[in-house]
């Protein structure tokens, strides 16, 4: 019942915003979200006539990039689409609205390779250990899944020490591209975020006893200058018309 009321409240204002002016719709996105947000965007534009402007970066960091620095230095943003616990610090910061908040998908992490390059094993936590120690260069992302990869998932497999001068943190730039160039050879990331790079082969997502989901959720900035068009966004793109865009993409939509 929750959910269908949610959809119900969803669609309201989704509809609501339609009869009013045309806005131009700030959004701050990191790079999960970004493939199933770059195919709902021009259908929003076209039932609503706003226009969306988009910058991406990193849902924490401190590159010039990410989400809470583009914030500091005072860009312009109606709607925020980042890690949930990311954005959850910024409505504890007063920077979005916590009424504003919805959880949009869950995003498993992913191994890749080079294109045509061997595929390792990677079916058990025992063969991903494997794996990592036997390779050469690995990379992770500056954002979540690298977070859990690089602290939590190395010292769960006791290599935490063999990867210290193997693997590296590869800021703001999809893993799948270093991956695709041959700087290395095995890389963590979203699954999400890999898909849409050319170049690569996703081997799998990792161990169930090992894999971390995170949560993307949306937010409206507690600055908006467009407040209405941007919950009319975030209704959008958390309703049942784009969960299979969502899935496509590989992530797991919390609408279905």
């Amino acid at each position: 019942m929750r959910r269908i009321h949610a959809l119900l409240v969803a669609a309201a204002t989704f509809i609501s915003a339609q009869g009013a002016p045309a806005a131009e719709v700030h959004v701050m996105i990191s790079g999960g979200f970004s493939a199933a947000y770059q195919q709902l965007v021009p259908q929003f534009e076209k039932a609503t006539g706003n226009t969306v402007v988009t910058a991406y970066g990193p849902s924490m960091g401190e590159t010039p990039q990410a989400i809470p620095m583009r914030l500091s230095r005072g860009e312009p943003a109606d709607v925020l689409i980042m890690v949930g616990y990311a954005l959850g610090d910024l409505i504890d910061k007063g920077r979005v609205a916590a009424d504003s908040r919805v959880d949009l998908a869950d995003s498993p992490i992913g191994i890749a390779v080079k294109a045509g390059a061997s595929r390792p094993d990677i079916s058990t936590p025992e063969s991903l250990k494997a794996a990592l120690l036997s390779a050469k260069t690995v990379a992770y992302s500056d954002s979540a899944s690298g977070v859990y990869v690089s602290t939590e998932m190395f010292g769960k497999l006791g290599i935490t020490e063999a990867m210290r001068d193997k693997a590296r943190k590869i800021p703001a730039t999809p893993v799948g591209e270093i991956v695709a160039s041959g700087d290395a050879e095995i890389g963590f990331q979203q699954i999400s975020e890999m898909k849409p790079v050319k170049g690569i082969d996703i081997v799998g997502p990792l161990p169930p006893e090992l894999q971390k989901i995170t949560v993307f959720s949306a937010g409206l900035s507690s600055a908006a200058p467009q407040p209405d068009a941007g919950r009319a966004l975030i209704a959008f793109i958390s309703s049942a018309q784009a969960a299979p865009v969502m899935i496509a993409t590989g992530l797991d939509p919390k609408v279905k």
